[in-house]
């Protein structure tokens, strides 16, 4: 990764976070944008903005952060918050992106990464917001690779299951929620930050050069195994 110019969106906390520091040790320049930061490196993903400050002429890689787990029985659901995580996951993401598409482009060879979500493969009560809208983002990821292929730009999800990060610690509060999130696993364990800022530099790397498209499942087999 060295030399390379990465943009984090999202990248203060929790996965992006760790994105940051693993790509930055291994010689990568981060560009880390977030909503808690002040100054050039504060972006409000629920804002509307036609550019984003201080971006490097040249973008190796992007890395798209912000997500939501608002788990609900579908009735008591309100559109607002169906409208709410769609902003978040999926149209924050279209925004980005297209600020970002000539940057990339420049690139020649560059990587986008997106997060989904197991729950858009599995069916998963409660999960009907979060599993929409991530499910949007899996469309995007594989009409943006065709599309973008042209210009050797890669693109490619990751669709974690339940990863200690900040955002879930309600569903990871307890040393019982944490039993029982394992055992809910083929590996028998809830996901680490590590695990998904693996995988992510991995698909940033030129050790990816011939993936695009996917989605890769970094969920201890809960998608595929019983």
């Amino acid at each position: 990764m060295k030399g390379k110019n990465i943009v984090i969106i999202g990248g203060n906390s929790g996965i992006g976070k760790k994105v940051a520091e693993t790509l930055s040790s291994e010689g990568a320049k981060i560009y880390s944008y977030s909503r808690s930061k002040t100054g050039a490196n504060q972006l409000d993903i629920l804002d509307d903005f036609e550019e984003i400050p201080n971006l490097p002429e040249v973008v190796h890689g992007l890395v798209y952060c912000p997500g939501t787990i608002n788990l609900k029985p579908f009735k008591r659901l309100k559109i607002s918050e169906f409208r709410q995580d769609l902003e978040i996951n999926y149209l924050g993401a279209i925004k980005v992106l297209q600020i970002l598409e000539n940057s990339l482009k420049k690139a020649q060879s560059a990587s986008v990464v997106l997060y989904s979500t197991v729950a858009v493969q599995t069916g998963l009560g409660f999960h009907s917001s979060v599993a929409g809208a991530k499910g949007a983002i899996e469309g995007l990821t594989r009409s943006l690779a065709a599309e973008w292929a042209v210009s050797g730009i890669r693109v490619n999800a990751i669709a974690p299951s339940l990863t200690d990060t900040p955002l879930a610690n309600a569903l990871l509060s307890t040393d019982d929620k944490k039993a029982a999130a394992s055992k809910r696993h083929p590996l028998g364990r809830f996901g680490t930050v590590e695990d998904i800022a693996s995988s992510t530099a991995f698909l940033l790397s030129d050790k990816s050069s011939w993936i695009t498209g996917q989605v890769l499942k970094v969920d201890g087999g809960m998608s595929v195994i019983k």
